[in-house]
């Protein structure tokens, strides 16, 4: 099978990736009405059991700690939908069989700051977790590596990518 052009791989991954778009959008404005609505009414945590962000017991957990989350992961779901967004329009020119786009260039660099704004994000937010339920089980708290490597790796690619751009158009300009 094809990796560029209609009917490839890249053209897979554009319907997936789109799928997951609409998804993302629906995701975040639900957990932002949820988290509006934890501010104007009292929202009881135990509604949402045991499937928080952090795993404690629902039924001790502070009601500022539930707000603080749904505002959390709308925050959350708002940065990944950028990421996707970028990542749709870098598959759309994948599949029209033109990797080397300028435009590629610069929506890499906003996936890796978007991915480093995300990492940065989530310490904040442990930190006002482990403030507000000093017993809250926050096993990911310190810095994570992995996440760091993925952000140097698109930072990487979007030189080579723009490097691929200059390549291309420097043939272009060739006789």
């Amino acid at each position: 099978m094809r990796a560029l052009g209609p009917g490839s791989v890249s053209s897979f991954l554009k319907i997936i990736l789109d799928v997951v778009y609409v998804a993302l959008w629906i995701g975040a404005g639900v957990t932002a009405i949820l988290a509006l609505g934890s501010l104007v009414f009292d929202i009881d945590p135990a509604l949402f059991g045991r499937q928080l962000t952090v795993r404690i017991d629902a039924s001790g957990l502070p009601r500022q700690l539930l707000t603080t989350d749904l505002f959390a992961v709308t925050a959350y779901a708002i940065g990944v939908l950028i990421i996707v967004d970028r990542l749709r329009r870098i598959f759309s020119t994948l599949t029209a069989g033109d990797p080397f786009h300028p435009d590629n260039v610069r929506r890499l660099r906003v996936v890796g700051v978007m991915l480093a704004a995300l990492e940065l994000g989530r310490y904040p937010v442990v930190a006002v977790t482990l403030w507000l339920a000093p017993k809250a089980d926050v096993s990911q708290s310190g810095v994570n590596l992995t996440a760091w490597f993925a952000v140097l790796v698109v930072f990487v690619l979007a030189e080579v990518f723009r490097e691929g751009a200059r390549l291309r158009r420097e043939a272009e300009l060739t006789i």
